[in-house]
């Protein structure tokens, strides 16, 4: 049975740190999962207030960070409301409509769209798109780091 938990922790830490660049899959969740796992195939021994405190945390700061980041992406280059939700549509539905590049045309063209929407030029709906793209990235890179601490604090504390 520990061969078999260590199999499935992994698993999850893997489709976690995935889910940092790919945001259909439940990154932080499946993170989160993977102590769940280990405690029930292993044990839960090694887990006390504090590492459920911190974990808990860095997770509700991941979501936060992820809806923040995106949108200060856009609003740093000039754009809207409507073109961040715009890019949060274009996010989600993007990877489906366009497979090999929509991670990064969706919230392109849904800041893009959103920003036209509500009567913007073409210029400035252009430059909430890049902004788009920007906080597209950078929230990837805050959510690689964040888990990649939640699986280095777990594997401190076991």
């Amino acid at each position: 049975m520990e061969i078999a938990g260590w199999i499935l922790v992994i698993i999850l830490f893997v489709i976690g740190m995935a889910g940092a660049i790919y945001p259909i899959l439940p990154g932080a969740l499946a993170i989160y999962a993977a102590f769940f796992v280990y405690g029930f195939f292993i044990s839960f021994s090694p887990f006390g207030f504090w590492f459920w405190t911190i974990q808990s945390l860095i997770v509700i700061a991941l979501f936060i960070a992820d809806y923040a980041v995106s949108a200060w992406g856009v609003k740093k280059y000039g754009g809207s409301r409507a073109s961040v939700i715009g890019s949060t549509i274009g996010l989600i539905v993007g990877p489906f409509v366009i497979p090999a590049f929509g991670i990064i045309l969706g919230p392109l063209l849904g800041a893009v769209l959103g920003e036209l929407f509500t009567g913007a030029k073409m210029d400035k709906a252009l430059k909430a798109g890049l902004g788009a793209v920007v906080g597209l990235f950078s929230s990837m890179v805050a959510k690689f780091m964040m888990q990649a601490a939640m699986i280095i604090i777990f594997i401190i504390w076991i």
